[in-house]
């Protein structure tokens, strides 16, 4: 005998239908070389989603085919393709993210950093929607370096997927996120995050499950695929010696001798030695590149490693012998060299106890939920909640921001132009900071009001990363006041006002691509609009 469910039980059955499906709460690593989805299980704990092909981390690789023109290849069948026609294939896209110069032409299209990031987060996206039902809410990892320009454009890059980024969060600190909410991590905490494309070091304190980020240093031109191309120059070299002639030849030879490359690099991470065969065009000959010798290709790309952590912990105010712990994070540090030289510099091993390739997507998942939990609580199910309750991480502004002024030299009694900084690097999150600022000059109408990144006063030696111009009223005499504020929310965005204090007016400057820098919201939905008809496999 059947019963039938009373309305009670079907609207409790329409209510746990309705919180599985809130309970997709992601995180994605959009890496140089492989990106990675996670979402929180029922009880907040976050897990990897497999793609389509049943791997845990699909390659950052996009491959427009050539037989049927409306689908876009992503992940390992797009690797493959690349032998087939270089042309039509796109690796690496990372490194040419908030670069407005850049774009790749397929078909007549230009396609910029951000249209092809995104159709590698539709992939993810799509597989993970077919195994799980609907993904929307999600934070997407970014290396800590990353300007505003860089993090913006991986946002819209996500927008045009058709997925709602609710924050950003830097890759280290979703590593430090998930190591010590996975085993026990108490002290001084220093994170060495070496990917395929970029390296960041990070220095945070861990009590438990609070974490504070102390500072971070990074180089996003610095991972894996500069190890690779010290091989790969090898190889040239070695055929060279053989036959006097060029082992590469075209896009194609390049494409397949790029992946043998990267393949001698995993090898020697567990062997002396590797052998290939080089099939080239004055004939075949079989080479072995020795540990040794990779490694002393590869020494000064290590050193620039080095420096950058020095540069840490001075800026934390720290020696290497005060850090108590050391985790590895990406697929490079698996190089011996690397632990090798981190367990020198501080006194003991560096820890690899989790997955390096994919716990900066489960701790983005993790950032997800904390920022469900406090932006939008109503839509997180207890389970989750009840998993995350504990964690509290308090970031900090990974760079110092500023304006360009024209202040009187008290010596000379001469305008000089200057970089003021308004908010200083490693300011803890959210935070806002104003100055006052006085117009020039009598009866000024207009005043070009620029946003800076960047530790130096000399305007040379920063980046400007933003400029408008602003309009006054006519007809005022000069020092009229003018406001400048800057703030930083949690999810690592930014936003500036400019305030003309006696005509109550404000200009407001927020951070978006187009050809110049900047995308409006209205751009954003048009291309948005136009990738929802790409077919992606």
């Amino acid at each position: 005998m059947v019963k039938k469910k009373s309305k009670t039980a079907n609207k409790k059955a329409k209510g746990s239908k309705k919180e599985a499906k809130a309970a997709n709460i992601a995180g994605i690593d959009l890496g140089t070389t492989f990106s990675a989805l996670a979402v929180l299980n029922a009880i907040g704990k976050p897990e990897i989603v497999p793609n389509a092909d049943g791997e845990r981390i699909t390659p950052s690789a996009i491959f427009f085919d050539e037989e049927d023109r409306e689908i876009i290849r992503v992940g390992i069948e797009a690797v493959n393709s690349r032998y087939l026609n270089p042309e039509r294939s796109v690796r690496w896209i990372k490194r040419h993210m908030g670069d407005v110069n850049f774009r790749k032409n397929i078909d007549g299209k230009d396609w910029s950093a951000s249209e092809l990031s995104a159709l590698i987060l539709k992939k993810l996206k799509q597989d993970c929607s077919a195994e799980l039902g609907e993904i929307r809410d999600v934070v997407i990892s970014v290396p800590a370096h990353f300007d505003e320009v860089r993090r913006k454009a991986t946002m819209d890059a996500g927008t045009m997927a058709g997925l709602n980024v609710i924050g950003i969060v830097n890759e280290p600190v979703a590593a430090a996120l998930y190591y010590a909410t996975g085993r026990e991590v108490s002290g001084r905490v220093l994170v060495y995050d070496l990917g395929g494309g970029t390296f960041d070091v990070t220095i945070l304190d861990v009590k438990g499950h609070q974490m504070d980020i102390v500072c971070s240093q990074g180089d996003h031109a610095l991972g894996g695929m500069d190890f690779d191309k010290e091989i790969l120059k090898m190889l040239e070299q070695s055929y060279k010696e053989k036959f006097n002639a060029e082992l590469i030849n075209s896009d194609e030879d390049r494409a397949k001798y790029e992946d043998e490359a990267e393949d001698i690099k995993k090898t020697l991470s567990r062997r002396q030695s590797a052998k290939k065969v080089l099939y080239g065009p004055a004939g075949n000959v079989k080479v072995e590149i020795t540990r040794e010798m990779f490694e002393k290709a590869i020494s000064a790309l290590v050193s620039r490693t080095d420096i950058l952590l020095d540069v840490a912990l001075e800026e934390a105010g720290v020696k290497a012998s005060e850090i108590d712990t050391v985790l590895l994070v990406g697929g490079s540090t698996r190089i011996p060299l690397v632990r090798e030289g981190l367990k020198k510099k501080f006194g003991f091993e560096p820890e690899a106890t989790v997955n390096v390739d994919e716990c900066v997507g489960l701790g983005a998942a993790l950032h997800a939920g904390l920022t469900m939990m406090r932006e939008n609580p109503d839509a997180v199910p207890a389970g989750i909640s009840g998993g995350l309750q504990d964690i509290n991480l308090t970031d900090v502004c990974n760079h110092s921001y500023g304006t360009i002024c024209a202040p009187i030299d008290k010596e000379t009694g001469r305008r000089v132009i200057e970089n003021r900084i308004i908010l200083k690097k490693n300011t803890p999150l959210p935070c806002k900071s104003s100055q006052m600022f006085y117009t020039m000059s009598d009866g000024q109408t207009k005043l070009e009001v620029t946003v800076t990144q960047g530790e130096d006063r000399a305007v040379e030696y920063v980046n400007k990363i933003a400029t408008h111009r602003f309009e006054l009223p006519p007809d005022r005499p000069a020092k009229c006041p003018i406001k400048v504020t800057y703030s930083y929310d949690l999810n690592q965005r930014m936003h500036c006002e400019f305030e003309d204090i006696e005509a109550g007016k404000v200009l407001e400057v927020d951070f978006c691509l187009d050809d110049d820098g900047k995308m409006s919201q209205g751009e954003v939905k048009e291309r948005t609009e136009k990738l929802e008809a790409v077919k992606v496999e």
